[in-house]
């Protein structure tokens, strides 16, 4: 039942904090003062300026708590009425022009409450506007109601004096039993919401972790919502318990609820017509539009919301776009994009640069007795058309899922593999190392895209996008040794031989250029079915898994090269004599040893970091370290690969780094070749009266912008062979 309370009006504006409180005077005034210390003289109304106000149609509770600077201009305030401590900026004749949108500075036809107010900022027929701090230069136009409450959080998860824990804000992600839950927070990055997700059986490291958070937060109340310099809002229903940047532009909004929205003349945020954000911290540069309905969330810089999409318990990482569709409980990576409306992703942790496509129902997590069921995808997932999967589920890099419905839990360990359902026979079908074989030009695209993409100002922690990285090369490490195994098994034909024996058979099989027909080939521990699993090509998988390894370590020597003297190459290379390849974990879209991420939470445990903003700084130290990590896995990778041996002199490197540009070639040559059978395909050709209109409509191959940056790809290649083949030429 609604409770209506009858008051005094010359106390409206003040009482707003709890009066049982016995420090609440001080504490409404003096947070206030804190976020507002602007270094201005403020003073009392002259009786001049009061009578001017009057005649304009103006009206005070009490004109002494109306507070002004001597650039005051009372002629700029029409028809408005004021309560509690107001204090105006300074005023000139000027009009503030936004788009077309065109106002006179001042106040005009509007309820003010105990607010302070920045420089020529325009207020045109706000309803109620209550204990916020305007920035100079903003403009509020057509708003029903803008208030604060003193208990306002501003979209962390924070508990302030006298709340229950019962009223913290927190996100429920990966699962919807809420085991995993977060604490939202200011600064909250991918990676944070991450390692806190995991280990949650280490009691230490999750009280930490909590720690951590609450140490961030200031429990008094007081502080009042903050609207930054040059921000427009206009035509808006409810905004409550906001903290917004500078230079965004809010128009059209439903409800803005507790929620911080970062923004700047580098990274403005704008959010459109119909949205309804509660709970929530929206990063710098985001855009959020069209009834968007978002509750419990962290939206990352450069990120998108629009058409109606739904966001509820989750997090969405940097520089991604969910439009029409609905997402819950998950914690999505940087560069993820679900733009389809019909689509549905729930109780997921999804590692980025992934695409989910329209009818994928991606956690159907009714499957057991409680909905506690998770999937886990590294990055580069890609559920196609109508795909429905199954908790619990794990895909390893760049799956690719055609359509179907998938009744049973997967795990996926082949990276770059096509996964799809032959219904007739019953079966699971696993092609490895698709994407390579025959759809390159989507592949490798995304070397480039997701970078383009990345809009972020300050790249401090580095975020990999190129399909060979430390986690997929580990990947395809495995997946070689999981289908020697299988073949050998098939080769072996029931006979009961060790591993090693199944290898070399496999080996043998492997290493011919045309291979015998042995029939299909089965993995075990895929699908939790009695039915087969197919590994399909096998041969060709093989292959061009160790083909792209070869690749990525020549890659990593180039470029070692172009800053480095060969004689630092052999040097690393002899240290790197029998090693084997580090493990790596996905880190919120950042790859992390997993040896020096356990130390740095070593570390947390024990107390000596004790901050967020310490593991920010291991974040960033890794990234600038990144390079030569990635260049020291790389020559591990290939000792695995090649039995423990790296190029051994000057000729075994002029022959990887040769190799390397053939691969190079290769590629180019299959991004072309995956593109062309959209040209060649009669299907598609058939909706064009002719080659010149199809030409028209989806342009001409040859003049396609990545084919052509293959060129360009090819040429700066060249140009970094010729400087290692100057230092080749020196060491010979």
């Amino acid at each position: 039942m609604a409770k209506v309370r009858k008051g005094n009006i010359q106390e409206l504006g003040n009482g707003w904090i709890d009066p049982n409180d016995t420090d609440a005077a001080n504490k409404e005034s003096s947070r206030r003062f804190e976020q507002q210390d602007n270094g201005y003289a403020y003073r009392p109304l002259s009786a001049h300026e009061r009578l001017s106000l009057i005649r304009n149609g103006n009206y005070a509770a009490n004109w002494n708590e109306i507070q002004v600077t001597d650039a005051f201009m009372p002629e700029l305030i029409r028809n408005s009425s004021f309560f509690g401590l107001v204090r105006i900026g300074r005023m000139s004749a000027s009009v503030l022009e936004y788009k077309d949108l065109k106002l006179p500075v001042g106040i005009y036809n509007s309820y003010i409450v105990s607010c302070d107010i920045g420089d020529d900022v325009a207020i045109h027929q706000v309803n109620y506007l209550a204990h916020f701090i305007l920035g100079n230069e903003v403009i509020l136009f057509s708003v029903n109601e803008m208030l604060t409450s003193p208990v306002a959080k501003f979209g962390n998860g924070m508990l302030k004096e006298g709340e229950e824990e019962s009223q913290r804000i927190v996100l429920e992600l990966c699962n919807e039993n809420g085991n995993r839950s977060v604490i939202p927070f200011e600064g909250m990055q991918a990676s944070d919401a991450y390692l806190w997700t995991r280990y949650r059986d280490d009691e230490i490291l999750q009280q930490r972790f909590r720690e951590m958070t609450d140490k961030r937060f200031d429990k008094t109340r007081g502080y009042y919502s903050v609207v930054g310099d040059s921000t427009v809002i206009k035509n808006s229903k409810t905004i409550k318990d906001v903290h917004i940047g500078s230079h965004a532009y809010i128009k059209g909004v439903n409800k803005l609820k507790n929620v911080t929205v970062n923004s700047s003349a580098a990274g403005a945020t704008q959010i459109g017509e119909g949205c309804e954000l509660v709970n929530g911290i929206i990063g710098f540069g985001c855009r959020v539009f069209y009834g968007v309905k978002a509750v419990r969330f962290v939206l990352s810089s450069f990120s998108q919301l629009k058409y109606g999409a739904r966001l509820i318990n989750s997090f969405l990482g940097d520089n991604s776009t969910i439009s029409c569709c609905e997402v819950l409980n998950s914690l999505i990576f940087p560069a993820h994009e679900q733009h389809h409306n019909n689509s549905f992703l729930c109780a997921a942790l999804v590692k980025g640069q992934s695409n989910v496509a329209a009818g994928a129902t991606v956690g159907s997590n009714h499957n057991s007795r409680s909905p506690d069921g998770e999937l886990i995808a590294e990055r580069g997932f890609w559920p196609g058309l109508c795909v429905s999967l199954k908790h619990n589920s794990r895909f390893a890099s760049y799956t690719l899922i055609v359509k179907g419905d998938f009744l049973y839990e997967l795990d996926i360990r082949l990276p770059f593999s096509l996964v799809s359902l032959d219904v007739p026979k019953d079966e699971l079908i696993i092609i490895p190392g698709y994407w390579f074989l025959y759809n390159a030009y989507a592949l490798m695209r995304n070397n480039g895209k997701f970078a383009a993409r990345d809009k972020r100002r300050l790249k401090n922690q580095y975020f990999e996008y190129d399909v060979l990285g430390p986690d997929t090369v580990n990947e395809m490490l495995a997946g070689i040794s999981e289908m020697e195994e299988a073949v050998g098994k098939k080769l072996a034909n029931g006979e009961n031989l060790d591993q090693h024996a199944l290898k070399q058979l496999a080996r043998a099989y492997f290493s011919a250029d045309e291979p015998a027909d042995i029939g299909p080939v089965y993995l075990e521990r895929v699908e939790a079915s009695k039915r087969k699993v197919v590994l399909a090509k096998p041969h060709a998988g093989y292959r061009v898994y160790r083909r792209m390894i070869r690749y990525y370590m020549g890659i990593q020597v180039i470029e070692f090269l172009q800053d480095n003297s060969l004689a630092d190459l052999q040097d690393l290379m002899a240290a790197a004599q029998g090693c084997t390849p580090e493990l790596f974990d996905n880190v919120g879209g950042q790859l992390i040893p997993v040896q020096d991420l356990e130390q740095l939470l070593d570390r947390v445990r024990s107390g000596e970091l004790d901050s967020w903003e310490q593991l920010h700084r291991w974040y960033h130290q890794w990234s600038a370290d990144y390079p030569l990590v990635k260049l020291k896995h790389a020559l591990c990778s290939y000792q695995l690969l090649e039995g423990g041996k790296l190029p051994d002199g000057v000729d075994a490197l002029q022959a990887l780094v040769e190799e390397t540009r053939e691969t190079k070639q290769w590629l180019s040559a299959q991004i072309i070749r995956s593109r062309k059978k959209d040209y060649d395909n009669t299907f598609r050709k058939m909706v064009y009266r002719s080659d010149a209109e199809m030409d028209a409509v989806v342009g001409k191959l040859e003049e396609n912008a990545f084919i052509r940056q293959q060129e360009e790809e090819m040429a700066a290649m060249d140009a970094k062979l010729q400087v290692v083949e100057q230092l080749f030429a020196l060491k010979e």
